[in-house]
């Protein structure tokens, strides 16, 4: 199958900030594939956005499993040929306690969702990315991965030490940086998002963006125009520190 329209794959987007990017992408006339953990909870989302007469399939898909990776790069081959926006969406926050007190297992559980999984999804789907008029990586990253700002005792964050969960977006923001670099001179753009303090199960009731603004910055990272930026760390068009 073709289809003129842009084809897209979001991780984890069956709630939260990733069902707003593929809600978004979608009423911008994207194809949106959502992939999710559960089958169940794939299909409902899929049909909030056929409700609206939006153009939606699901994957079941987990991140940290490589069977799942096999499956997406098949299913997007074999359906549409290509790909031409991948967000990197799904992620989880286990840290309990000071940094100190971080355990092994609270790191590698950590990392395997937030780093290794989307550099391995990434590297996989690179050959359907090449085949896009204008592929699109888009990382979500979070302003705690901001070595610059966690320096700086004037800054927001500077009181926020989550340690596992920052140090892996911190290397999900260097993945962008070098992945970027290597693919500068193709048609493909690489980007970390900081979608902002949403309100969804992670950011709680008391952050302050609502939670149909947390795809925001995702999507026009996702839609950015042949003169966009690559290899940058973005909220709401604004650059921020590494």
């Amino acid at each position: 199958m073709t289809s003129n329209r842009k084809i897209a794959f979001i991780t984890g987007a069956n709630r939260g900030i990733g069902f707003e990017t593929a809600r978004e992408l979608a009423e911008k006339g994207v194809h949106v594939v959502l992939g999710a953990r559960k089958e169940a909870e794939g299909k409902a989302a899929v049909q909030k956005l056929r409700d609206r007469q939006l153009e939606a399939d699901f994957l079941v898909f987990d991140v940290t499993q490589p069977g799942d990776i096999g499956k997406a790069v098949a299913f997007f081959q074999e359906k549409f040929g290509r790909l031409d926006i991948l967000v990197n969406n799904a992620g989880i926050m286990v840290d309990k306690g000071a940094t100190s007190a971080i355990t092994p297992q609270m790191l590698r559980q950590t990392f395997d969702v937030n780093f290794f999984a989307p550099v391995a999804l990434t590297q996989a789907m690179l050959p359907l990315l090449k085949k896009s008029a204008a592929g699109r990586v888009v990382n979500l990253s979070s302003i705690l991965g901001s070595l610059t700002l966690h320096t700086d005792p004037k800054s927001p964050i500077y009181d926020s030490k989550v340690f596992a969960y920052d140090s892996s977006k911190t290397a999900l923001n260097a993945f962008t940086v070098h992945l970027a670099h290597e693919l500068k001179d193709t048609k493909i753009k690489v980007n970390s998002a900081h979608p902002g303090w949403v309100k969804t199960e992670m950011g709680g009731a008391d952050a302050p963006m609502e939670l149909a603004e947390g795809g925001k910055t995702s999507v026009q990272l996702a839609m950015l125009e042949e003169d966009g930026p690559t290899g940058g760390f973005f909220h709401r068009g604004e650059r921020l520190p590494w």
